[in-house]
């Protein structure tokens, strides 16, 4: 039995024009929690010996206001561990925060780190970060209209670039949107890591609607439907076990690093999994879909 993926595409363009605007949204009202690897600043790891030694947040949020700090944000990492993250500031003042902790009466502290990123370094890794998520576009729109030069019928081969790229937009600013609430609510924040995440997704998008899109193509050459809604519904259909499958065992993996990979590794995951679920999505129910969609709205106004 085949399932008419085009039939229903109201309902696919419906939900993800309403995941894309609650994403754009999210991110326009809370923005990014930036870390200190874009914007500059420290940040102090601290692992206790004894939950029960550990200090509380507003204990230490009132005496880094004694030391002469502000907008800083402290979290619990854990059961026994603390993390500070402090604005750029002078080294005395960090010794003196060093020094709290280090002398702490009845506190046994198992291990304590500082890591510093100075704002200019910080700025220029925000703005590389900016321009090789642009650089990556514009070859993925290249990589995809010469992989289907020779296609120019019914769909010309830089439309295919172009609806491969929609996608991929919507698959980033999803997790993106998520990340924002999660950055405001949980403080979790948009680091490294999480850029990195984000660019992994960009292939594996890519790759998903390429083989899809690479099954019209040889439906296409071969005739093997009447209309280019025909093609593209039998193609999705053949396609249709490979993606699920792909994802799943990739699934597998992102969640056993979320839950057994330690801290390091937990929101670096978790945005790879929200990634692989709506790149999953988007390759099945939108790309191709967007393309038929795309030449029905060209014939009408033509």
């Amino acid at each position: 039995m085949k399932f008419p993926f085009l039939k229903y595409s109201k309902i696919y363009f419906s939900v993800s024009l309403s995941l894309a605007i609650l994403s754009i949204v999210a991110v326009l009202i809370f923005g990014l929690n930036w870390g200190i690897d874009f914007v500059g600043g420290s940040i102090l790891d601290i692992s206790y010996g004894e939950t029960e030694l550990r200090p509380s947040q507003q204990d230490i949020s009132s005496k880094l206001k004694e030391i002469g700090l502000d907008n800083f944000s402290v979290r619990s990492q854990g059961e026994m561990g603390i993390v500070i993250r402090i604005p750029e500031v002078s080294q005395a003042t960090k010794d003196k925060l060093l020094d709290y902790f280090y002398n702490a009466e009845g506190v046994e502290i198992e291990k304590i780190g500082l890591e510093s990123v100075s704002p200019v370094i910080g700025g220029e890794t925000k703005n590389k970060a900016i321009n090789a998520i642009f650089y990556a576009v514009i070859a993925i729109v290249i990589y995809v209209a010469v992989v289907f030069r020779k296609v120019s019928k019914p769909i010309k081969s830089w439309q295919y670039g172009i609806a491969t790229v929609i996608a991929l937009i919507h698959d980033v600013l999803i997790p993106v949107g998520v990340l924002s609430v999660l950055g405001h609510f949980w403080g979790v924040e948009f680091s490294i890591p999480i850029l990195t995440a984000l660019l992994t997704i960009f292939g594996y998008s890519v790759n998903d609607t390429v083989v899809v899109f690479d099954r019209i193509r040889e439906n296409l050459i071969i005739g093997k439907g009447e209309t280019f809604d025909q093609i593209v519904d039998e193609s999705l259909n053949q396609t249709l076990v490979r993606s699920i499958n792909t994802s799943l065992t990739t699934l597998f993996v992102l969640l056993a690093l979320f839950f057994f990979g330690g801290e390091s590794l937990t929101w670096f995951s978790f945005a790879l999994i929200i990634g692989t679920i709506v790149g999953t999505y988007s390759s099945i129910f939108l790309a191709s879909t967007l393309l038929a969609k795309w030449l029905a709205f060209s014939h009408r106004n033509s």
